[in-house]
């Protein structure tokens, strides 16, 4: 028996690996600045160069954190590091996470593979099988219904 179909809008993310990039990098941030007050032997530009570090820090990690996968109504969203992609229903043709892949790839109607990394099983497999599952179920109603109305 399969899991209910999840009411759309319906954003896949990997919580817990965003939890901890951003973790990360406010503890990494308050160190450094803590480290740029407390040396008494710095000049001004060494404590800001220690500020800057853990500021680009923060944004690396928050770039990292950026992934998601938003299924709509109308289609789906793929947010990657640097890119956002929009994908109607019909374009998808099948929803891959095989084992050992990083992320799930969409096989698209071009010919493509779009990584999808808004669902990766990293440190939340479970999870991210779970959402892929239901990615993969949305998809087949979605795009049969897109089939079929053409």
């Amino acid at each position: 028996m399969s899991a209910p179909l999840p009411s759309l809008p319906v954003t896949f993310r990997p919580t817990r690996t965003r939890a901890v990039l951003y973790a990360v990098g406010i503890a990494q941030l308050a160190a450094l600045t803590a480290i740029a007050l407390l040396l008494p032997k710095l000049s001004g530009g060494e404590r800001a160069s220690f500020v800057v570090t853990g500021l680009l820090v923060l944004a690396v990690l928050l770039l990292l954190s950026r992934p998601k996968v938003v299924a709509r109504q109308e289609g789906v969203t793929v947010v990657n590091l640097t890119t956002k992609r929009e994908l109607a229903w019909a374009q998808i043709l099948r929803v891959n996470l095989r084992a050992g892949d990083p992320w799930v790839h969409l096989d698209l109607a071009d010919g493509t593979s779009l990584p999808a990394m808004g669902i990766q099983p990293g440190i939340a497999k479970d999870q991210a099988i779970r959402d892929a599952r239901a990615l993969r179920d949305l998809t087949e109603k979605h795009g049969a219904l897109d089939h079929t109305a053409g």
